[in-house]
């Protein structure tokens, strides 16, 4: 029998732990790790299902420059010489490497090396800069280091959990889930705070949704109420915080209840809950996540919600602590070493004690002594051509910056792009002049950091695909290229972990909490062996000793800046964020067919008097336009949406959607502390895209078709994939798309309807139906006579014997439960709760992340509706 791996899932900070057990080459079965601290064996949609992403679809497997496949040999040697060209004939400073939270820590640290150390250049900076940065940025100013002050073990300690700018449920649905767990055994009362109404509120104590960007008045508010209240703890700040002169008038001035909700756009009466229920409860932990950090003003806002704390002396203590939720896998784990532009290594910026202190650890010939540019700066500078050479590892920038479309013009304009990645056609890889095929989840050797300072191992269960190699095998090899073979010796990630250790602790006589002394000399079995650890310890600040020089935290002054009134040209406001069930740039999560059919296309969603004002109904086709570009979205009418703001997700590419382009709406805007870029409240504009027809096309196989029309976009499903389309003119150019094979077809002139199936070898190879005013029929029968060996001419009625139930929209992705399913049971079974429905049908009883959406299902539907069937 094949034995079990234990590793750490790929996704999101949560750092949940995997038991992984290989069933094939390319196969394996995911269970959570019952032992791990972080999920106790719980695992989300995305977790359950990573066994759908480890095939070999779309990857790169050998290096290629230009379209052509080279030896490692000879691309290794390009990408240095070109480097080492750059460097000599423009300076340090002309190149730059942009890398992600996907690394392990030891890829990481090795990138670092390399460039601060040996290049010369800070010119490295990492997609955290998009989510984690502004809480980097408020750590450091508050308590002299970048530590979160808390562990996930709070909260099952706290009585009041208090979720800033965090869609919990569909972004950490384990730590929901904890949440909830919390809530149930000791009466934890649980407040939202986001402009929208999310899955997250369902079920909260409170929902405050205020205005976008009124997060500093909010919480100077809130301190002040604390202030005026007597909660502040005088006698705990006299000891262990200090505070800025002028800090306390500026609580006190303009900062009352009312002057505050007027700020927030939120009722008095609801504002005052809060605060006395804040006031009423000293074991508060409050958590924050992107709609915090990404802002134009968000290291003010990390440090209001930081400042409340230290005054209020609800930090380093049980169920006490403000705790940002980090976005990715190890993120954290790039804090640490270094991997931000504007830090040095293992916690230390660019002091001159620190850059003597690293230069004689590295040996290294020539230090970096100041930041490097920041990723919004860093692509400004490519397009300016002030950097020529570029290296991107391990993630999307042409999507996932905002201003995306001038993200690719620098792109384009870069005499020479790397890309290392692990999928061989992605946004920005059409831009790459060398490709180098780098491991993927599964095949990854080395550490991960989640949000709580929690290092697990990362290790590999399958083996390395045609000729991919580890990130940091990738990058040695380059830097012994040129010229630093003794520098980078490493022959395994423990080599790597182990000096990563080791300058963790050199010279830091408990200047910094992040110390690693005690894993500098582990050997190779120990680290293979590592069980996950917390650095720092439970509560690192239970002491009251913070890492500044005075050994104090630091209360720092914010200001809620004057929010800009909307302009005629851009009435709306424009919020970008996730979907419960897909990551990033989807191109893992878009593999697994589970996962693809909880969100099938990019919504833009709306709310109801905005999109009756723009003649805008449930299921149009919408443009959203900004000052830097337009995209099309499918329109959904919400009334989660304040008035005046939309909201779309970041994950579509031009590799799967005619449009769903978020990252190329936000302005290039970025905070001025942490240089987080504000996607969270562009001016923008909607309007209704009309089209003659509509439809949808369902292909075998796994190759992807060019759909010619104006919508088009695809989701894996079992057996091939499934295309959305709409558009205008003639829709018979569609039928280019399917293949060959044997031809069926029928076509209704009075409703525009065509039906053509294509089936090969006996089996449905294609199918395309489209419709100018009648109704397209469910998906789901089609989708499965994929897998059928033998379909006729009746595949055109797109339904089975005996008119089969459509299931209708998928709301558990864990079983596969459709909306009708669960109405029906609920009506049948008189169901009258969300554990009813786990119970009857499964539904919510894995991952939990639809939980909510059940509650919400629930009230739905009339109780005389259920009275009826009693």
């Amino acid at each position: 029998m094949t034995q079990a791996i234990r590793t750490t899932c790929a996704y999101c900070g949560v750092g949940c732990g995997i038991s992984a057990t290989p069933t094939g080459p390319r196969s394996v079965t995911i269970k959570g790790d019952e032992a791990h601290p972080a999920n106790g064996g719980r695992l989300c949609s995305k977790g359950t299902h990573l066994g759908e992403t480890v095939g070999l679809q779309g990857r790169l497997l050998h290096p290629m420059i230009g379209d052509k496949r080279a030896s490692w040999g000879k691309a290794l040697d390009m990408v240095a010489k070109r480097f080492r060209e750059t460097i000599e004939r423009y300076g340090p400073d002309s190149v730059a490497f942009y890398v992600s939270g996907q690394l392990m820590t030891e890829d990481y640290y090795v990138a670092n090396k390399l460039m601060k150390g040996f290049i010369g250049s800070s010119n490295i900076d990492t997609n955290s800069r998009l989510c984690m940065s502004s809480a980097v940025a408020g750590h450091n100013r508050a308590f002299g280091e970048d530590v979160v002050p808390a562990s996930y073990d709070d909260l099952e300690e706290a009585d009041l959990i208090v979720l800033v700018g965090s869609n919990t449920a569909w972004c950490h649905p384990i730590v929901y889930q904890r949440i909830q767990a919390a809530r149930a055994a000791r009466g934890t009362k649980l407040v939202v705070i986001d402009p929208r109404r999310t899955e997250t509120c369902e079920g909260a104590d409170l929902h405050l949704p205020v205005k976008p960007g009124t997060d500093v008045a909010l919480m100077n508010g809130l301190l002040a109420w604390c202030d005026q209240e007597g909660i502040a703890d005088p006698a705990y700040m006299a000891e262990h915080v200090n505070a800025p002169e002028g800090f306390w008038e500026h609580i006190r001035t303009g900062h009352d209840l009312w002057s505050t909700a007027k700020t927030c756009d939120i009722a008095p009466a609801l504002l005052e809950q809060f605060f006395r229920l804040f006031a009423a409860t000293p074991r508060t932990v409050t958590m924050f996540s992107q709609g915090i950090n990404q802002s134009i003003r968000g290291t003010d806002q990390v440090n209001a919600i930081v400042n409340v704390h230290l005054a209020t002396g609800r930090i380093g203590k049980p169920g006490a602590a403000p705790f940002s939720i980090t976005g990715q896998p190890n993120a954290m784990g790039g804090r640490e070493v270094g991997g931000l532009a504007s830090t040095l290594a293992s916690h230390m910026d660019f002091a001159p004690e620190n850059v003597e202190r690293v230069g004689r650890f590295w040996a290294a010939p020539k230090m970096a002594t100041k930041p490097g540019l920041k990723a919004v700066d860093l692509f400004r500078a490519i397009n300016e051509g002030r950097v020529k050479a570029l290296w991107v590892m391990a993630t999307n920038p042409a999507v996932s910056l905002p201003d995306a479309n001038r993200v690719r013009e620098a792109l384009e304009a870069c005499p020479f792009v790397v890309v290392s990645d692990i999928i061989a056609d992605t946004d920005t890889s059409a831009y790459a002049d060398v490709r180098l095929p780098a491991a993927g989840w599964g095949e990854k050797d080395g550490t991960v950091t989640n949000s709580d300072r929690t290092i697990s191992r990362q290790r590999p269960f399958l083996a390395l695909p045609g000729e991919a190699k580890p990130d940091w095998w990738i990058v040695t090899e380059v830097a012994r290229r040129m010229g630093w073979r003794n520098a980078f010796a490493y022959d395994r990630p423990a080599d790597i972990w182990r000096e990563h250790a080791r300058l963790t602790a050199y010279q830091n006589d408990g200047q910094r909490v992040l110390n690693l002394r005690s894993h500098a000399t582990i050997g190779n079995d120990a680290y293979e062996t590592m069980e996950p650890f917390r650095w720092g310890g439970d509560k690192p600040f239970a002491d009251g000793r913070f890492s500044t020089p005075e050994g104090k935290a630091r209360l720092v002054l914010t200001k809620q800046l004057e929010l800009q009134e909307p302009l005629k040209a851009w009435p709306l406001t424009l919020n970008t964020g996730r979907y419960r069930d897909q990551w990033h740039t989807m191109t893992r999560t878009g593999l697994a067919p589970k996962l693809a059919r909880h969100r099938e296309e990019p919504l833009v969603e709306v709310h109801p008097q905005d999109a009756q004002a723009l003649g805008i109904a449930d299921g149009d086709l919408a443009r959203v336009s900004t000052a830097q570009g337009n995209s099309l979205f499918r329109a959904s009418v919400s009334e989660g949406q304040r008035v005046g703001e939309i909201f779309t997700p970041i994950h579509w590419t031009d590799q799967i959607s005619t449009g769903g382009r978020t990252g190329l709406l936000p302005r290039p805007l970025v905070d001025p502390h942490s240089g987080q870029p504000g996607f969270k409240a562009t001016p923008a504009a909607l309007e209704k895209v009309s089209t003659e027809w509509k439809g949808f096309l369902i292909l075998r196989g796994e190759q992807p078709a060019k759909v010619p029309c104006l919508w088009a976009t695809r989701i894996t499903v079992t057996g091939g994939a499934l295309y959305e389309v709409a558009g205008n003119g003639d829709a018979v150019r569609l039928e280019a798309c399917l293949p060959k094979g044997d031809r069926v077809e029928a076509i209704d002139q009075t409703r525009g309807t065509r039906r053509v199936a294509i089936i090969a070898e006996g089996k449905l190879a294609g199918i395309l139906i489209v419709t100018k005013t009648g109704l397209l029929p469910s998906r789901d029968w089609l989708i499965g006579q994929l897998q059928v060996e033998e379909v006729g001419a009746s595949v055109l009625a797109a339904r089975g014997p005996g008119n089969q139930p459509d299931k209708g929209p998928t709301i558990c992705v864990c079983f596969d439960i459709g909306l009708n399913q669960i109405m029906a049971a609920i009506r049948e079974q008189n169901l009258v709760d969300v554990p009813a429905i786990g119970k009857a049908i499964g539904a919510g009883t894995n991952c939990g992340s639809c939980r909510p959406a059940l509650a919400n299902i629930l009230t739905q539907i009339p109780q005389e509706t259920l009275h009826a069937a009693e």
